[in-house]
């Protein structure tokens, strides 16, 4: 008997690298509009409440046509709707965090802030799991954190870079990171369907009752580019999602670097906004860590399993 996929229920198909890796490259693309109406909605007067009312409004009925081609309606069946309350609000913050970012700085540098997602969650899996890294992995976590410095620049100048703005996108990733463990946590006996539709479900009633103090009339385009956002954000899970089913994460997770290049291309043509070189001499350096930290992963992960095997 086909045991059952761990991402959608559904029996393993044969692995297909190229189709995977499109999927991954349209989910960066994805991403990259997504932040783009975030920020180009933050201009025409939305506020950062009504962004994520809107993205999370929009990704219940992709979590219910998710479900159904999946594991099946049945499946949001859970004993631990107290894990799942608590990933919501810590996702929630995460993006309230992320969006405010997006509108306080240019695209590039929230973008590139946020590939230290993998750095965090390496310090937080020690902090909160018991994790013990070895001395490589904490090699790489030093060199992301000198990438980070480049790209803040402290005590230098940065024209046109909010400080603030650069602490928003800090805090954001490191909360980001956060989730990343309450994910790990719960995948251990949910599918990842069931988390998907309960994160939008339960971070709904609160987002209605806040609109109530925040929500606005906008003109057609301003809903416009908020349905964009929301669209765009549905397409990226579901793509994000949807190659994982087809390939390795170590195949397929290089090309989230991806949207470091349309976040510069909309940065660009949107608000004539281009990078600075300590951007991208920062970007490389967290990019190259963050590369690190996934391939020891890998090895450990190779090495878990072999040691499994042997003692059976």
């Amino acid at each position: 008997m086909a045991s059952s996929s761990p991402l959608l229920g559904t029996p393993p198909p044969d692995t297909r690298p190229l189709y995977a890796l499109t999927l991954r490259l349209m989910a960066a693309l994805a991403i990259s509009v997504n932040f783009a109406c975030v920020k180009w909605a933050g201009d025409r007067g939305v506020h950062v409440v009504e962004t994520l009312f809107y993205r999370q409004l929009l990704s219940l009925p992709l979590a219910f046509f998710m479900l159904m081609i999946g594991p099946g309606i049945a499946s949001i069946r859970t004993t631990r709707l107290g894990m799942h309350a608590s990933r919501t609000l810590v996702g929630v913050t995460g993006m309230f965090l992320n969006f405010g970012a997006v509108i306080l700085l240019p695209l590039a540098e929230v973008t590139t802030i946020g590939f230290t997602v993998p750095i965090f969650a390496t310090i937080l899996s020690v902090l909160f799991l018991g994790e013990r890294p070895g001395m490589h992995r904490w090699l790489a976590v030093l060199v992301g954190f000198m990438g980070v410095l480049v790209i803040i620049n402290p005590g230098g100048s940065h024209a046109g870079i909010s400080q603030f703005g650069l602490g928003v996108a800090m805090a954001g990733a490191i909360v980001t990171s956060f989730v990343s463990l309450l994910l790990r946590q719960i995948g251990r006996t949910e599918a990842p369907t069931t988390t998907v539709f309960y994160f939008a479900a339960l971070s709904l009633p609160p987002l209605m009752v806040a609109m109530v103090f925040y929500g606005q009339w906008h003109d057609a385009g301003t809903m416009a580019i908020l349905v964009l956002m929301g669209i765009a954000g549905g397409v990226a899970q579901l793509c994000m999602t949807s190659s994982l089913r087809w390939g390795p994460v170590s195949l397929v997770l290089p090309m989230d670097y991806s949207t470091l290049l349309w976040s510069t291309l909309f940065g660009w043509m949107l608000w004539s906004n281009w990078p600075g070189p300590t951007t991208w001499i920062g970007a490389a350096i967290i990019a190259g860590s963050s590369f690190y930290i996934a391939w020891r992963e890998r090895i450990r992960r190779r090495t878990t399993v072999k040691t499994a095997l042997s003692t059976e």
